[in-house]
Parts: structure tokens; C-alpha cells; sequence
């Protein structure tokens, strides 16, 4: 439960916002139909009330969703250029690291790996051909 705790305030407060939204939506047009000596129906309220939303739900939401999820998603999951940076500099200390001492250096950097919950090194690098192909042949 704390773990998801964002996502359950979130999810909160989009329905408090949401049942507000209709209830005085509801209330509003109770009050024009009384001011037109209509009767108020819940069918037309359910229809204009269904279209304002959606329509500030593409305006707002579904901006702020894309905005979010996608860039997040891009950032951390799917963007190459995301990562090149974090795993380069990573490369390079696990290099170090082994340069020092290999055994030790190994060592240290499996056991970092396995309590940070990586798998086998680094993600692979965004390079074509890769690194080693590029090197020349009499290095």
C-alpha cells in the first residue's frame, strides 16, 4: 500500500474531483431548468454533462498523461540517449575498478550489481558498429 501511495492520493483526488465536477454540474443545471419553468431531466444532464467532461478530459488529462507517462516512459524505459550517459560513466568506473585490482575490482562490481538488482553488467551501448569493431586492428 505505501508503495503505490502516489497512485492511490492520485486516484483520490481525480475522484473526489470528478464526483464534484457532476455534482455541481448537476446542481447548475437543476437551477437553469428551474429558471426556464422545465423540469429537470437526468438523461440531457448525463449527455452534457458526459460531453463537458471528455472534452476537458482531451484538453487537460489526456495532455497531462501523454506529457507524463510518455516522457517517462521514453526517458527511462525506451530512449536510448536516456541511458548512454548513466551507463558510460558506469562503464568507465567498473573499468577503474578493475584496473585496480581485477580480482577485487570484479568482485566489488558483482556484488554492487547484485544488490542494486542488475543483471549482467550494463545495458547494452547505443553504437553501430560497436566500440571494439571500431578499434583499429594493430591496437
Amino acid at each position: 500500500m505505501k508503495k503505490y501511495a502516489y497512485g492511490w492520493i492520485t486516484l483520490a483526488f481525480f475522484t473526489i474531483s470528478i464526483a464534484l465536477h457532476w455534482g455541481f454540474g448537476w446542481f447548475a443545471y437543476v437551477n437553469e431548468a428551474h429558471d426556464h419553468g422545465q423540469t429537470p431531466q437526468l438523461t440531457p444532464d448525463i449527455v452534457e454533462m458526459g460531453r463537458d467532461t471528455f472534452e476537458n478530459w482531451q484538453s487537460e488529462f489526456l495532455q497531462l498523461i501523454w506529457q507524463v507517462v510518455g516522457l517517462a516512459y521514453f526517458l527511462y524505459v525506451g530512449s536510448p540517449s536516456s541511458k548512454e550517459n548513466d551507463d558510460r560513466m558506469e562503464a568507465k568506473i567498473d573499468a577503474l575498478l578493475e584496473l585496480v585490482d581485477r580480482e577485487r575490482g570484479a568482485a566489488l562490481i558483482e556484488e554492487i550489481d547484485a544488490s542494486h538488482l542488475r543483471r549482467h553488467g550494463h545495458a547494452t551501448i547505443h553504437l553501430d558498429p560497436p566500440y571494439e569493431a571500431r578499434k583499429p586492428a594493430d591496437a
